[in-house]
């Protein structure tokens, strides 16, 4: 599974109307909602907000007011096309005047979500696990060996120390049995 590295936007003018492409990372679905609330305060007058997303199975699009099938599933179509995941993409337009027709919205959503991955760093998405780890304070070394390539994102000292991971499924099934042996 593949999504970008980090959210990007790139913006593109075709006769007179201007195309906003917002590329978002998310986590669940959920977000959704209160990223598109987000993005009307960050543009606000704009047309459309026409959007896509893929979060695990669950895949949705919105044309937003732009003719049925013009915008939200050309969107789409470009998220699947490139096996991405865990990604949100807004297009945001602002009208300039000149009607683009059907084909012309669908190349022109198209084109605008093109674009704007062309500038991101595409990056595999790891299946993993969030983890806490307890354990006495004469351990630590043993556990900070095992944890070497491991990413630590909280450390706590009391009674015992207690580490939060983030750790992948692979390595997980690696490391589970040196982890309890150290104990």
């Amino acid at each position: 599974m593949l999504s970008i590295k980090e959210n990007i936007s790139n913006e593109i003018i075709i006769n007179k109307s201007r195309f906003i492409t917002e590329l978002i990372k998310i986590n669940n679905e959920n977000e959704v909602k209160d990223i598109l609330i987000n993005i009307k305060n960050k543009y606000p007058g704009a047309t459309h907000y026409c959007y896509a997303y893929i979060c695990g199975t669950r895949k949705k699009c919105s044309d937003d007011g732009e003719p049925s099938g013009t915008a939200g599933m050309p969107i789409l179509n470009v998220l699947e096309s490139n096996n991405l995941n865990n990604i949100l993409c807004i297009v945001i337009r602002y009208f300039g005047g000149i009607k683009l027709g059907a084909g012309g919205l669908v190349r022109t959503y198209t084109k605008a979500v093109t674009e704007c991955l062309e500038k991101a760093v595409i990056v595999n998405l790891v299946e993993g696990k969030k983890l806490k780890i307890k354990f006495n304070y004469e351990n630590i070394k043993q556990i900070d060996f095992i944890l070497t390539n491991i990413k630590i994102i909280d450390k706590s000292f009391d009674e015992k120390i207690t580490y939060t991971i983030l750790i992948s499924d692979n390595k997980y099934q690696e490391i589970y049995h040196e982890i309890l042996r150290s104990e």
